[in-house]
């Protein structure tokens, strides 16, 4: 005979196990060092989500089908750059010609500037992206 959980107790489990997992404030839980893998299902897996995992950064993995775009954004006073793991594809600049790039490549986008990032070959386009406040020196 198989017991099945009552629900009350399963919804405390869970919360409790998310609860664990979760820092509990910026000023008690300091960004430390971690490891993740590159495996997503999807064509965007966020990686590292900024405060309080990290001082400001983010990340993430990217996974684009031939033809495929990110669409036009913006990161904002953020500056971002792209390792281009596989494939070829074009950096689309607001107001300048595209930048082409295969890999293994890297890529630099300026705070405040609107951009896409278009797969312009017959492969897959991977890469890895990082978004950090940009700050004056």
């Amino acid at each position: 005979m198989v017991m099945k959980p009552r629900s009350g107790r399963l919804v405390a489990a869970i919360s409790i196990s998310i609860a664990c997992l979760l820092p509990l404030s910026p000023q008690t839980a300091p960004p430390h060092a971690l490891t993740l893998p590159l495996k997503c299902a999807s064509g965007d897996c966020s990686l590292l989500h900024g405060a309080p995992q990290t001082a400001g950064m983010r990340s993430g993995f990217v996974r684009l089908k031939p033809d495929g775009s990110v669409g036009w954004h913006t990161t904002g006073q953020n500056e971002e750059s792209l390792v281009i793991l596989h494939g070829q594809g074009d950096a689309l600049i607001e107001g300048e010609p595209g930048r082409s790039f295969t890999a293994p490549g890297f890529v630099y986008i300026p705070p405040a500037t609107r951009h896409n990032i278009k797969n312009t070959g017959g492969e897959v386009l991977e890469y890895v992206y990082v978004v950090a406040p940009a700050k004056a020196q």
